[in-house]
């Protein structure tokens, strides 16, 4: 039998999963990374992006994630997801647009929060419509 870990991945809005897992892996603030049981202890912030879940039977979860922070202690982890998402939820025509429209916003040099924002807005299209298209492979 797998070593495992207990995870638990919630959002601003609901619990999206809670049970054991074999591995995590996250685009971290710095870099991906991937989370094993025993992983030395870590706090860190995640960037917009695939969140993937190596589940006790061998299944994956793949999840979207908005950002947020990962907590690593000894027996748990912890996602604490500003917005997260199933894969297979995520709308490729709502990703597009927000992609459109942050592109236009950025090609129009507008400075300030608008521009952040914008940045924003084209990193989570981004990386919803990467998740998207790693599905369809």
């Amino acid at each position: 039998m797998a070593m495992t870990f207990h995870i638990d991945i919630v959002s601003a809005e609901d619990s999206i999963f809670s049970g054991r897992a074999q591995a995590l892996f996250a685009k971290g603030e710095l870099g991906e990374l991937g989370v094993y049981p025993g992983h030395t202890p870590l706090l860190t912030t995640l960037k917009p992006g695939q969140l993937r879940v190596l589940l006790q039977d061998g299944s994956e979860l793949n999840l979207y994630v908005s950002g947020g922070i990962l907590e690593v202690q000894p027996e748990t982890v912890s996602v604490l997801a500003d917005v997260a998402s199933k894969a297979e939820d995520l709308d490729e025509a709502a990703a597009l647009e927000a992609q459109q429209r942050a592109e236009k916003i950025l090609e129009e040099q507008q400075s300030g929060m608008e521009y952040s924002q914008a940045l924003a807005e084209l990193a989570q299209a981004a990386a919803q419509l990467e998740i998207i298209r790693r599905r369809r492979k």
